[in-house]
């Protein structure tokens, strides 16, 4: 049976997702002004079939994280979502099941998070999937809350809990038939559905110098936020925030504490803030529902960051984050 067209299915699928401003996607761009005295902030993010999600995942679960790395970005910047585009590139063997499960968990997360979607493109691959997100946000204006504008001084600050994701990832790659089914659940939930972080984002503008979410991995993320800066940082592997499920895999194997320090796709917030600030920033994150934990302390230097074990010992690890290249 022959599939439809790209406007047939921009119709039938995507522009029941359209925001004010998007013309329910007939035309070839849409229209988006700021709330008056904020700034737009823009991310944009991709996910690439084999490479961020596995082919056979729920296609309702890539849509997810396609938009949720976007709105972890925003969160770690103190925005409020405004909506997004979508570059969606389909292999040669994509079926419209499939693309009415993507759109529909597409959907779920547009409205969860207030983000609806504006526009974008719809072309073949010629490969594998590719899903490419640019998000708008806004903040008032001139509180963007930047990567690398830590001081001395600063505590630095995690929210959730780390790891999860990484470990999830590694054990759908070599399963641990000792580990628990609902332990094992809750990591791999971790790495196929983000949970961008957006309640914290006022909480970061009012207290945190500095911030960035954790995508690649905390060691290489914090080293990206502090490098040219002058700055260096300690922090203590015991002040991570693990997850209940994360402690009992680690437990039976402590080599996967690295995994849980420098693997990909936490999707938290870390951040420097200013020691008068602290008490006030950890009290109103626990508010807001997404508890933070203070980690370490940003220092004078241009060492790489320095993680230290239960001894005090300085821990190495093999690389510090994901990297594409």
């Amino acid at each position: 049976m022959a599939r439809a067209g790209e406007e047939a299915l921009i119709a039938r699928y995507f522009a029941p997702l359209s925001g004010p401003g998007a013309d329910g996607l007939r035309d070839d761009a849409a229209s988006l002004t700021p709330s008056p005295g904020h700034d737009l902030v823009v991310t944009a993010d991709a996910v690439v079939a084999g490479v961020h999600y596995f082919p056979d995942d729920p296609p309702g679960s890539i849509a997810v994280k396609a938009l949720g790395v976007n709105l972890s970005d925003l969160a770690a910047k103190g925005a409020t979502p405004r909506g997004f585009l979508l570059t969606l590139a389909l292999p040669d063997d994509w079926t419209e099941d499939w693309l009415a499960a993507f759109a529909e968990g597409l959907g779920a997360m547009s409205r969860t998070h207030g983000c609806p979607l504006l526009g974008g493109d719809t072309v073949r691959s010629g490969g594998p999937a590719l899903i490419g997100v640019t998000a708008f946000g806004e903040v008032p204006t001139g509180t963007m809350v930047r990567r690398q504008t830590a001081r001395a001084g600063d505590r630095l600050c995690v929210s959730g809990t780390i790891g999860d994701a990484a470990l999830g990832l590694a054990l759908r790659l070599a399963p641990d038939a000792g580990l628990d089914v609902a332990h094992r659940d809750v990591l791999q939930d971790r790495y196929l559905h983000p949970r961008p972080r957006l309640a914290l984002a006022p909480v970061l503008r009012g207290h945190a110098r500095a911030a960035m979410d954790v995508s690649d991995g905390l060691v290489g993320d914090l080293t990206k936020m502090l490098a040219g800066t002058g700055l260096t940082a300690r922090i203590e592997a015991a002040r991570v925030p693990l997850s209940a499920a994360a402690r009992v895999l680690i437990a039976k194997n402590p080599s996967r504490l690295a995994t849980a320090l420098t693997g990909g796709d936490d999707y938290e917030i870390l951040c420097a803030v200013p020691p008068d600030s602290l008490p006030a920033f950890l009290a109103e994150a626990e508010r807001v529902g997404v508890p933070a934990a203070e980690i370490g302390l940003v220092e004078p230097g241009e060492a790489p960051p320095l993680v230290v074990d239960d001894a005090g010992e300085a821990m190495t690890f093999g690389a510090g984050s994901f990297s594409h290249f």
